[in-house]
C-alpha cells in the first residue's frame, strides 16, 4: 500500500481479520517503541496481558527480559518490540505457519522495513522460524546471523528462562554476548 506508515500499519493491524486468530483476541498488538529504533526486538506472540492492554512484552516475562536487557546495556525504551503474529493465540498455543507467514508478509516486513533497525534480536523459535525460514534454538541461540543485509541475534524466550534452570543459564550468558554485539553494531 502506498504511503504506508508505523501508524497506518499498527492501523490495519487493530482491524486485521485475515487469519484466524482475530475471532479470539481482545486487543491486537501492533508493537511498540521509536520509530528509528537502532534495535528491534520480535517475540513469539502477545500473552494473555498483551491482548488485554494491547501492548507488547508487558506480562513477566516481558518485565523480565528489559531487566535484563537493562543489565547487559541495552534501554528497552530505545527498542521497538513487536512479534511474530499480532495477536494472542488461544490458550497460548504457538501460532501456526500460516498464520505466521501471514502477519510476516502482510505487516513485520513492512515494520522491520520502515524501523530499518541495525540489529534484530529474534526472542524464541516461532519468531526464528518466521524470519530465517528454519533453525532449532539449541543449535541458534546466542548466535548473530546476518541474511539479506541485516544483523540477527537470537534468544531464548524469557518465559522458558523463567520455568527451565538449563535454559535460563543458556539466556543469561547469551544475553552477555547480546550486549556485546549491541555496542558493536550500534558504533557503525
Amino acid at each position: 500500500m502506498a504511503g504506508r506508515d508505523l501508524f497506518s500499519i499498527s492501523e490495519e493491524i487493530r482491524r486485521c481479520t485475515l487469519c484466524p486468530l482475530w475471532k479470539g483476541r481482545t486487543l491486537a498488538v501492533p508493537g511498540d517503541g521509536p520509530t528509528g529504533a537502532k534495535i528491534m526486538l520480535i517475540g513469539e506472540a502477545p500473552g494473555a496481558n498483551e491482548d488485554r492492554e494491547g501492548m507488547p512484552f508487558i506480562g513477566r516475562s516481558g518485565v523480565y527480559l528489559k531487566a535484563s536487557l537493562l543489565k547487559v546495556g541495552i534501554d528497552p525504551g530505545a527498542v521497538f518490540i513487536t512479534s511474530a503474529v499480532k495477536c494472542h493465540p488461544a490458550k497460548n498455543r504457538t501460532p501456526t505457519l500460516v498464520e505466521c507467514g501471514m502477519c510476516r508478509d502482510t505487516y513485520l516486513l513492512s515494520q522491520i522495513s520502515l524501523i530499518n533497525p541495525l540489529l534484530i534480536i529474534l526472542v524464541g523459535g516461532v519468531s526464528v522460524r518466521t524470519l530465517l525460514g528454519t533453525g532449532e534454538m539449541k543449535e541458534m541461540h546466542g548466535k548473530t546471523i546476518v541474511r539479506d543485509g541485516r544483523t540477527y541475534f537470537v534468544l531464548h524466550h524469557p518465559s522458558a528462562a523463567m520455568r527451565f534452570p538449563a535454559i535460563r543459564a543458556m539466556f543469561e550468558k547469551d544475553l552477555v554476548e547480546l550486549g556485546k554485539v549491541a555496542a558493536k553494531v550500534l558504533k557503525k
